[in-house]
C-alpha cells in the first residue's frame, strides 16, 4: 500500500524515488526531516571507525546543497567533489597508481641468490 510517504530503512536501497519526489514538492520541510533521519540511520550503522569521516563528508555535502542556487547547481558541485576524490591529488586514482608501482617494484625484483663458497673436489684415486 502506497501511503505517499517515502519508506526507508538504513540499508533499504530500494528507495521509492517518486514518493520522495512528491514529498519534496509537497512538503519540503518534511522531506528534509526524513532525509536527515535516513542519513543519520545509515551513518549510525556504518562501521564505527568510519563514522566520523562520513559525518564530515555529509556535512560538506549539506553545505554545498545549502549554498547552491538550485538543486542542479548542487548536483554539479557534488559531482565535481566526487570526481576530485577519484581523480584529484591524493585521490583514488593516485593511490592505486602508487600501490601498483610499489607492487611492480617488489614483485618483479629478483630475489638475491645466496652466495656460497664452492669447495673443490679432488679427483678420485684408483684402488689398484
Amino acid at each position: 500500500m502506497d501511503t505517499g510517504k517515502p519508506t526507508h530503512s538504513a540499508f533499504d536501497w530500494d528507495i521509492d524515488f517518486d514518493a520522495w519526489s512528491r514529498l519534496a514538492s509537497s512538503d519540503p520541510d518534511s522531506f528534509e526531516q526524513q532525509r536527515a533521519e535516513l542519513l543519520n540511520n545509515v551513518l549510525d550503522r556504518s562501521p564505527t571507525e568510519r563514522q566520523s569521516r562520513l559525518r564530515r563528508l555529509q556535512w560538506r555535502i549539506d553545505k554545498v546543497r545549502e549554498t547552491s542556487g538550485t538543486p542542479l547547481a548542487a548536483c554539479i558541485r557534488i559531482s565535481n567533489m566526487m570526481w576530485d576524490s577519484v581523480m584529484g591529488k591524493g585521490g583514488l586514482r593516485e593511490s592505486l597508481q602508487t600501490l601498483s608501482q610499489l607492487h611492480s617494484t617488489t614483485a618483479h625484483t629478483p630475489e638475491p641468490k645466496p652466495k656460497a663458497k664452492v669447495l673443490p673436489f679432488r679427483a678420485p684415486t684408483s684402488c689398484n
